[in-house]
């Protein structure tokens, strides 16, 4: 009805423009052809005037004798000689009757150009106020957009990967489709249902799952969409958002982010009520607890961080109940590969089992971007179905970012960036089993990277040992050393490592009790203590003493753990020579390479570089000796060295 209303306004406007236009078109055409009194006169006295036509008015029609029309005005004080003397020259004399308009017609014609500007006037006002999509003065008018049953066709069978929150959740969906079924036994349906969990993990999707479900409207908005510049706006739009569910009971409201205003009131520099967020919080509390037992409205929010919320929100009568939404597991990690590789075509080499092994700590958004990326890789390679190699370099380029090929590299920048993934792969080889499994090594850039030794975990990890801290840490020392025994020189390619290795040791130091001298205490920060911490200005709980013993017992382990790689490094310096030496010539080394290098075999296989001119000479028709197309130099412990840098 709106757009209809506006279509008909504008063309209204065109037409009234148009016909203006015209009038003064044919203003100035009659003007072209306007005769002097006095002229006219003359010319019936000398005969050349054959007829005029007199109106009403002051407007004489003259026509001559050879057929031209002139229009005369006459005097403002009319000649009354004027008829007698035309006739006396023998021009006929035509009179109109004078019409006498209608009362409706004078009235149109007073009041129509009023009664257009107040209809302009009404209809921008009304486009101001939120008549359109938003408006300059639609402040406190709500921002969420509605999904019904027509265009919400997710359900539970496109949710994969929280099996335990799909059951948490269907009781929802019972609660709306028959909400007399639970209130004969006293019960009420619940406020509302907080989700939890990291970003990606599916949170939304669950929310528009239960109203698909339960064929009910879906309210969904952003935790930040509530507050404007303007003092009162936020508060304002959620009473308006409360009112639409009312009045489309039974529904879902869906608040994204609430973090955004729900967090902790009275903290920070915040002066009280006055603060616009917290009056935004204060509506939202008001609201929740105004809901009757018969208003059908359930309230869903989402957020990742829950310990910065005011209590008052989370409390039992507002949010009921925390559904906990956890990045999915190996048998998750499946499921949520199976439902987004159903729009995609898979070849019959795709195992998707063991691409969910290689993934985790991946996210459901994560997992649907790989499958994405490894259909469009496909597409570019105008291949007919999506293979495993498409895949693989997908969830790689997910994790590290694209491999840059293209990327000029000066030989020296190459050969320490190969004796520095060489280092991390050996250290990370010989600490195994405490150390993650290797992947892959290359000094291909990838992402930010001029180098990676990427590390796939083969179970999810739920918490960490001691052991696998320590590995982990030397393998970070293992860059760093390589280099600076073979290239005499270091770089600022290990900044990633230092700050890597230095977080693990300060978190065991301070937070999870892994150091004998400060013993089974907890000397990190308390993210969910109210006041300045929403500001990063937390103040520490000990003393100037324990904060030095902390700095030093970071450096005594920090030390003590790159002193042992260097000397587990000296001791396999051949095999750190080797890895180096494959990269320089094959660039990618895989998990089979690096262990059969580390057995001491000879890696054989092609370079990229050999099957590119094997193809340019067999096109060619190059003769080739038996046997020398597939020679290989060996790449084996003991070999012999790099050139030296520069």
């Amino acid at each position: 009805m709106n757009n209809t209303i506006r279509t008909i306004m504008v063309w209204l406007v065109i037409g009234v423009i148009l016909t203006m236009v015209f009038m003064q078109v044919g203003n100035r055409q009659s003007s072209a052809n306007v005769l002097e009194y006095s002229t006219f006169m003359e010319e019936a006295r000398q005969g050349h005037i054959q007829k005029v036509k007199l109106d009403s008015g002051r407007t004489v029609k003259a026509t001559t004798r050879d057929g031209k029309t002139y229009t005369v005005f006459t005097p403002g004080i009319q000649d009354p000689w004027m008829v007698g003397d035309l006739m006396k020259y023998n021009v006929a004399v035509e009179a109109k009757p004078e019409e006498e308009p209608s009362l409706l017609m004078n009235i149109f014609v007073s009041w129509f150009p009023m009664l257009l500007l107040i209809g302009v006037w009404i209809f921008f006002m009304r486009q101001m106020q939120g008549g359109g999509r938003g408006g300059a003065f639609s402040f406190g008018k709500s921002k969420a957009r509605m999904l019904d049953e027509s265009n919400n066709t997710v359900t539970f069978a496109d949710v994969a990967g929280c099996d335990e929150a799909k059951e948490e959740v269907a009781e929802l969906v019972e609660f709306l489709r028959d909400p007399s079924k639970f209130q004969k036994l006293g019960g009420r349906i619940p406020r509302g249902v907080l989700m939890v969990g990291s970003p990606g993990t599916g949170k939304t999707l669950l929310a528009k799952a239960i109203a698909g479900e339960a064929k009910v409207p879906f309210f969904s908005i952003s935790g930040s969409d509530f507050v404007e510049m303007f003092v009162g706006v936020g508060a304002s739009r959620v009473r308006d958002l409360f009112k639409q569910a009312k009045d489309n009971s039974p529904c879902i409201i869906f608040l994204d982010e609430i973090d955004a205003v729900g967090r902790r009131r009275g903290s920070g520099f915040s002066s009280g009520g006055h603060d616009e967020r917290e009056q935004t919080l204060n509506a939202i509390l008001v609201e929740m607890d105004g809901f009757d037992t018969n208003d059908q409205v359930i309230v869903c929010a989402a957020t990742n961080r829950v310990d910065v919320l005011d209590p008052a929100l989370t409390r039992p009568g507002r949010f009921d109940r925390q559904i906990y939404v956890p990045l999915p597991d190996v048998k998750g990690r499946m499921d949520i590969l199976k439902v987004h590789a159903r729009k995609v075509k898979l070849g019959p080499n795709v195992d998707l089992l063991r691409l969910g092994r290689a993934t985790p700590g991946f996210s459901g958004a994560d997992l649907a971007a790989i499958i994405n990326e490894a259909a469009l890789g496909a597409t570019l390679a105008n291949k007919e179905y999506i293979e495993q190699d498409d895949l693989e370099e997908a969830r790689d380029k997910v994790r590290w970012g694209r491999a840059r090929k293209s990327r000029v590299i000066d030989e020296k920048e190459k050969i320490a960036t190969a004796y520095h993934e060489a280092g991390h792969a050996v250290v990370q080889f010989l600490l195994r089993p405490d150390a993650d499994p290797i992947h892959k090594v290359t000094i291909i850039p990838r992402g930010n990277f001029g180098g990676a030794t990427m590390s796939l975990p083969e179970k999810d990890r739920n918490n960490v040992s001691r052991k696998w801290c320590i590995a982990t840490m030397k393998t970070c020392f293992g860059g760093r050393i390589a280099e600076e025994m073979f290239c005499g020189d270091v770089n600022t390619g290990a900044m990633g490592d230092i700050r890597q290795a230095t977080g693990v040791a300060r978190r065991m130091v301070r937070e999870w009790g892994m150091n004998d001298r400060l013993g089974f205490v907890f000397y990190g920060e308390d993210d969910s203590r109210p006041g300045m911490m929403d500001f990063g200005m937390g103040g520490r709980e000990y003393s100037e003493e324990t904060a030095k013993a902390i700095d030093e017992e970071i450096k005594k382990l920090i030390d003590s753990l790159y002193e042992e790689t260097r000397r587990l490094l000296e001791a396999n310096k051949d095999r750190v020579e080797a890895i180096a030496k494959a990269l320089m010539r094959y660039e990618t080394l895989d998990a089979n390479d690096i262990d059969r290098l580390m057995r001491g075999d000879t890696l054989t296989k092609p370079t990229v570089t050999d099957l590119l001119e094997k193809e340019q000479n067999r096109r060619a028709g190059t003769v080739i000796a038996p046997g020398t197309d597939d020679a290989e130099p060996d790449v084996r412990l003991g070999g012999g060295p790099l050139p030296a840098p520069g």
